[in-house]
């Protein structure tokens, strides 16, 4: 996929020293971050999704969607 961006001068600029100074092309910087960022969007949409079952569920469905919750947090450690 090709994707074209305007971006202002300013998040150019940022952009290109976060690049620099992480001795990356802005291409490979722009890329990383953007699979950062919807990698992070993944995890607090599924943690999200845990928590909401959690709340709906019976006392044994909260204790196990409660542990797997601490599972992932001593994961994420």
């Amino acid at each position: 996929m090709t994707l074209t961006i305007t971006l202002t001068s300013e998040i150019e600029e940022e952009l290109l020293q976060e690049a620099q100074r992480l001795g990356m092309s802005p291409v490979q910087y722009s890329i990383q971050a953007i699979v950062q960022h919807l990698s992070e969007t993944r995890r607090r949409n599924e943690t999200n999704a845990l928590l909401e079952s959690w709340l709906a569920g019976d006392a044994d469905e909260q204790q196990d969607t409660g542990e797997a919750v601490i599972r992932g947090l001593e994961a994420e450690r």
